[in-house]
Protein backbone atom coordinates (compact mmCIF):
# COMPACT_ATOMS: atom_id res chain seq x y z
CA UNK A 1 0.00 0.00 0.00
CA UNK A 2 2.69 2.32 0.83
CA UNK A 3 4.66 1.58 -2.59
CA UNK A 4 1.69 2.55 -4.25
CA UNK A 5 1.15 5.91 -2.41
CA UNK A 6 4.82 6.33 -3.67
CA UNK A 7 5.15 5.14 -6.86
CA UNK A 8 1.91 7.18 -7.72
CA UNK A 9 2.97 10.09 -6.20
CA UNK A 10 5.95 9.99 -8.29
CA UNK A 11 4.32 10.32 -11.54
CA UNK A 12 2.05 13.09 -10.36
CA UNK A 13 5.23 14.87 -9.72
CA UNK A 14 6.75 14.01 -12.96
CA UNK A 15 3.62 14.88 -14.88
CA UNK A 16 3.22 18.55 -12.67
CA UNK A 17 7.12 19.26 -13.22
CA UNK A 18 6.59 18.43 -16.70
CA UNK A 19 3.12 20.83 -17.31
CA UNK A 20 5.17 23.29 -15.33
CA UNK A 21 7.95 23.21 -18.05
CA UNK A 22 5.25 23.21 -21.15
CA UNK A 23 4.01 26.72 -19.77
CA UNK A 24 7.46 28.14 -20.01
CA UNK A 25 8.84 30.35 -22.83
CA UNK A 26 11.83 28.72 -23.82
CA UNK A 27 11.34 26.06 -27.12
CA UNK A 28 13.82 23.76 -24.54
CA UNK A 29 12.21 24.14 -21.73
CA UNK A 30 9.21 22.99 -23.48
CA UNK A 31 10.37 20.67 -25.56
CA UNK A 32 11.93 18.71 -21.91
CA UNK A 33 8.69 18.99 -20.03
CA UNK A 34 7.34 17.08 -22.76
CA UNK A 35 10.12 14.58 -22.68
CA UNK A 36 9.49 14.30 -18.79
CA UNK A 37 5.63 13.83 -19.05
CA UNK A 38 6.68 10.91 -21.55
CA UNK A 39 8.31 9.55 -19.19
CA UNK A 40 6.18 9.83 -16.20
CA UNK A 41 3.84 7.90 -18.64
CA UNK A 42 6.17 5.27 -19.10
CA UNK A 43 6.90 5.05 -15.47
CA UNK A 44 3.17 4.45 -15.19
CA UNK A 45 2.72 1.87 -17.90
CA UNK A 46 5.23 -0.68 -16.07
CA UNK A 47 4.17 0.41 -13.05
CA UNK A 48 0.88 -0.55 -14.08
CA UNK A 49 2.13 -3.74 -15.85
CA UNK A 50 3.53 -5.23 -12.97
CA UNK A 51 0.61 -3.98 -9.91
CA UNK A 52 -0.23 -7.79 -10.01
CA UNK A 53 3.45 -9.42 -9.00
CA UNK A 54 2.22 -10.66 -5.94
CA UNK A 55 0.38 -13.36 -8.13
CA UNK A 56 2.99 -14.38 -9.45
CA UNK A 57 1.87 -11.69 -12.73
CA UNK A 58 4.05 -9.58 -14.56
CA UNK A 59 2.22 -8.26 -18.02
CA UNK A 60 4.66 -7.67 -20.84
CA UNK A 61 2.20 -5.40 -22.55
CA UNK A 62 3.03 -2.47 -20.52
CA UNK A 63 6.82 -2.70 -20.62
CA UNK A 64 6.83 -3.11 -24.32
CA UNK A 65 4.49 0.12 -24.94
CA UNK A 66 6.92 1.41 -22.82
CA UNK A 67 9.96 0.27 -24.29
CA UNK A 68 7.94 1.94 -27.61
CA UNK A 69 7.71 4.73 -26.28
CA UNK A 70 11.21 5.42 -25.05
CA UNK A 71 11.74 4.89 -29.04
CA UNK A 72 9.33 7.17 -30.76
CA UNK A 73 10.10 10.00 -27.46
CA UNK A 74 13.67 9.83 -28.59
CA UNK A 75 12.63 10.13 -32.39
CA UNK A 76 10.53 13.87 -31.61
CA UNK A 77 13.71 14.74 -28.77
CA UNK A 78 16.10 14.81 -32.21
CA UNK A 79 13.16 16.99 -34.64
CA UNK A 80 12.51 18.81 -31.84
CA UNK A 81 15.92 19.75 -30.93
CA UNK A 82 16.66 20.44 -35.10
CA UNK A 83 14.11 22.36 -35.49
CA UNK A 84 14.95 24.80 -32.33
CA UNK A 85 18.69 25.09 -33.68
CA UNK A 86 17.22 26.12 -36.87
CA UNK A 87 14.46 28.84 -35.18
CA UNK A 88 18.00 29.91 -33.32
CA UNK A 89 19.63 30.40 -36.42
CA UNK A 90 17.18 32.19 -38.38
CA UNK A 91 15.69 34.47 -34.99
CA UNK A 92 18.55 34.50 -32.96
CA UNK A 93 16.79 33.27 -29.74
CA UNK A 94 14.54 30.46 -28.55
CA UNK A 95 11.81 32.61 -26.70
CA UNK A 96 8.32 32.04 -27.92
CA UNK A 97 7.29 35.43 -27.56
CA UNK A 98 10.24 36.75 -29.34
CA UNK A 99 9.29 34.61 -32.69
CA UNK A 100 6.25 36.62 -33.90
CA UNK A 101 7.68 36.06 -37.73
CA UNK A 102 6.25 32.14 -37.05
CA UNK A 103 2.78 33.42 -36.67
CA UNK A 104 0.05 33.26 -39.42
Amino acid sequence: MANDVIFLGAIFAMVSIGLYCVSQKSMIRILLGVEIILNAGNFAFVYFASYRVAEGFVDPLGQSLAFMSIILGGSVIAVGLALIVNAYKQFKTTEVDKMRRLKW
